[in-house]
């Protein structure tokens, strides 16, 4: 392509590369380097869902069923509650982790601290799924010498309403107790004063009695009171020896409680010493000797976060799905927090100070500025943790014991065990619900995403 230029001295001709050819060039090499791109994405991502597509309309022995998979997503009971708890994940984690990280991200703004915290509450997103999910199990174990959450549950229980150091403690079948309902035991007949009264028990294993537990001996005759002794009545390697009396090779009951009950009501009451003995005053002449259940009852074990048929009142929330939760949201608070706090730094310190300047309080300013202008990120925040849960396999695999895994199933994991169980239609037909689940979710995300850019 030639041009004229006119100089001084005359008129000079150039000539320029022709424009088409140089747009062509741009373009084939934007397709090569594009053609790698496009070649993964096709067979990691459109081809997985296109086949999926196609294989949710067939069924386990490869005949079409058109539907038939998706009618089942809806009838089926087990796949039913994994919707169920899909749901409850999507409203509960993201929320309570995206609230906390908002908690976290102001509270440590001005402190010296802040950026330790930070770096504590955020290092669980260093940790794998399956790291995470082994040490909360340990965490949720029942038994509180293993389960650090009931280690603490426990303690703090006893530390209010200690148990009790019989809890296997029963009258044999010649004893003069008899049970007295809920789990108390009561004599046969009335008791007189001056007159011991022996209460033989069985049960308790010697090594399991109380350090302070002597041997037993019989009470001592006062007149006018009612003296008696609780003992176990049971010598290891002699048997039950003299049926009914103490001996100096068994163990008294301290602190055994002992009530006098007249008329159905209390008129005293009393411990025994460490040999068992114990003294009521004349009020107890002519009434019944009642054990009552506090000393019988069990060792307080600490709540089971992960057993059956367990709910949280008016929520319906199981406690199993409950535990997972909060282990993620242990996981990803830190994840909110750091973008939150990211957000906070970019906020004009002028608009805060205006407000204060005006009379609001710190939680007035929290609310009606801060939040306000952090409503943006908090949304991507939000939306991309829902992302997340809707994938939600890991955390449930491993923290849920086998016999309640089917109360906190979710999507994922059940198409993961209807893999398991050759059933691939409807495991397609779950994967492609999973992603018309994601994809309104992400075209939110990326639209919000895009309004910020042009701003």
């Amino acid at each position: 392509m030639a041009s004229e230029a006119q100089t001084g001295t005359g008129t000079r001709t150039t000539r320029t590369a022709p424009v088409t050819g140089v747009v062509r060039t741009r373009k084939r090499m934007a397709a090569a380097f594009l053609l790698p791109a496009l070649v993964l994405l096709g067979a990691l991502v459109v081809y997985p869902i296109g086949y999926s597509l196609y294989r949710s309309f067939y069924d386990r022995s490869g005949e079409f069923t058109g539907f038939g998979n998706y009618v089942t997503l809806f009838t089926d009971d087990t796949i039913l509650t994994a919707i169920r708890n899909n749901a409850i994940w999507v409203v509960l984690a993201p929320t309570v982790a995206t609230a906390l990280g908002l908690i976290f991200a102001v509270l440590t703004e001005r402190i010296r601290w802040g950026t330790a915290f930070k770096l504590l509450v955020f290092m669980p997103m260093a940790i794998s799924m399956l790291a995470a999910g082994i040490v909360f199990r340990l965490v949720y174990e029942q038994d509180p010498d293993r389960g650090a959450l009931n280690a603490v549950w426990v303690g703090v229980h006893d530390s209010f309403a200690e148990s009790s150091a019989f809890p296997k403690a029963h009258p044999g079948q010649e004893s003069p107790l008899k049970p007295g309902g809920g789990g108390s035991f009561v004599t046969r007949t009335t008791v007189e004063a001056g007159v011991p009264v022996a209460l033989p028990l069985l049960g308790v294993p010697k090594e399991q009695m109380p350090e302070e537990a002597a041997p037993a001996k019989p009470a001592a005759e006062e007149p006018g009171k009612v003296t008696g002794t609780a003992w176990q009545d049971f010598t290891l390697g002699k048997g039950v020896g003299e049926r009914n009396a103490p001996d100096a090779s068994e163990s008294g009951y301290p602190g055994l409680t002992v009530e006098a009950v007249k008329g159905g009501e209390v008129v005293e009451s009393t411990k025994a010493a460490a040999d068992g003995t114990f003294t009521l005053s004349k009020k107890a002449d002519g009434a019944q000797l009642r054990l009552p259940a506090s000393n019988f009852r069990e060792p307080y074990n600490g709540v089971d976060w992960l057993g059956p048929d367990r709910a949280l009142p008016f929520v319906g929330v199981n406690f199993v799905t409950l535990s997972v939760i909060l282990a993620y949201v242990w996981m990803w608070a830190g994840f909110a927090m750091v973008l939150i706090a990211a957000g906070l730094a970019g906020i004009p310190r002028e608009l805060l100070e205006a407000a204060r300047v005006d009379g609001a309080n710190e939680w007035q300013v929290f609310r009606r500025v801060t939040v306000p202008l952090l409503a943006p990120l908090l949304a991507v925040v939000l939306v991309t943790l829902m992302i997340n849960v809707l994938k939600i396999f890991d955390l449930v695999f491993i923290i849920a014991p086998g016999d309640v895994r089917d109360d906190a199933n979710v999507l994922a994991l059940q198409l993961y065990n209807s893999f398991v169980d050759r059933d691939s239609g409807v495991a397609s037909a779950i994967a492609v619900l999973l992603f018309l689940l994601v994809v309104p979710v992400m075209a939110f995300n990326v639209r919000r995403l895009r309004r910020e850019v042009r701003r």
